[in-house]
């Protein structure tokens, strides 16, 4: 049977930088209300470039990292809540774009655990024996879902891109993998919310912009993710201190400070870059991937044990270790 490895990492983010104290003129806050209870200081906004053009720059620097063609590419998945349309899909314009003519391509919708998702079934189309190569992409215009009015989201949140390659290996990479819904609690994170409008049915109200339960989306991630995490790591027989480093979603400094406590590991593993981009959904795990490729921090030569876990609406929450 064929293993799965990530061979390539990369990411692009706007140029726009946003910081706390330029949304001080459009919202009442302050930079202090805004670090100390996230540890976000600034974050980017798209001003004219849609989903597909960040996943586009993130594909086409994958490719040339890896010295790959896009015609190699078997196929695309890319986990975003912000798409362009509704149809066709963000991927599907990414494969349009780079020329990867014989890859199918697909977005996927997990929120902010969608990048997991898709690596996950990235691991498992090429575990399949049928696929060599494939691009997994997380891509992000979240200021467009905001309601820049509404200082408990609008701080939040920032747009970006970052994505994998991955092919086939002789060797095993992906070691242990949980995926989770609760659907039941869906309604502590929404967005895009399309109300009936035919002249056959009863009108329903539509919400476009993300609302939240903070308090609910907090306690969440403190307990079910850090449970999620720890169980994950016992089960695949690995000693927790064997792991280099974790690759959590940056929703929030505070979360990843009492989810280091809980699991029992030094924070110094947990990295970060929320304070630079904010929340960026799908596209945060990645995105730090990159930069932590960029810094020398992961080296991809498969000597590192790297564990991954994203939550989100759904509610959605998965982890995966793996050797890097």
């Amino acid at each position: 049977m064929p293993y799965t490895k990530i061979s390539q990492a990369a990411h692009y983010v706007p140029k726009q930088v946003v910081t706390n104290d330029d949304l001080t003129t459009i919202l009442e806050t302050t930079d202090q209300w805004i670090s100390s209870r996230t540890g976000i200081k600034e974050r980017r906004i798209s001003q004219n470039e849609e989903t597909s053009d960040l996943a586009i720059k993130v594909a086409e620097k994958l490719l040339k990292k890896s010295n790959y063609s896009a015609q190699e590419l078997d196929f695309i998945i890319l986990a975003t809540i912000s798409s362009d349309s509704t149809m066709p899909s963000t991927a599907a314009k990414v494969q349009g774009a780079i020329g990867a003519s014989k890859a199918f391509a697909f977005d996927l919708s997990a929120a902010c655990s969608g990048f997991v998702y898709a690596l996950a079934m990235g691991d498992k189309l090429i575990s399949s024996g049928l696929y060599q190569k494939g691009l997994i992409i997380g891509a992000e215009i979240l200021s467009k879902q905001l309601d820049w009015t509404d200082r408990t989201t609008a701080v939040l949140f920032g747009d970006g891109a970052g994505g994998v390659l991955i092919e086939a290996s002789d060797q095993p990479h992906f070691l242990a993998e949980s995926l989770s819904t609760d659907g039941t609690k869906a309604q502590c994170l929404t967005s895009g919310i399309s109300g009936l409008s035919s002249p056959f049915s009863e009108s329903t109200d539509s919400d476009p912009y993300i609302k939240m339960d903070g308090r609910a989306i907090f306690d969440f991630a403190i307990r079910d993710v850090s449970k999620n995490i720890s169980d994950l790591i016992k089960e695949s027989g690995l000693d927790k201190e064997t792991i280099d480093y974790l690759f959590l979603h940056q929703a929030n400094k505070r979360i990843l400070d009492k989810m280091a406590k809980k699991i029992g590991l030094s924070r110094e593993k947990f990295l970060e870059n929320m304070m630079t981009y904010g929340n960026t959904s799908a596209a945060s795990i990645p995105i730090l991937l990159s930069e932590s490729v960029q810094k020398g921090q992961i080296r991809l030569d498969g000597s590192q044990t790297v564990l991954l876990s994203g939550f989100g609406g759904g509610l959605t929450w998965g982890s995966l270790i793996v050797k890097i």
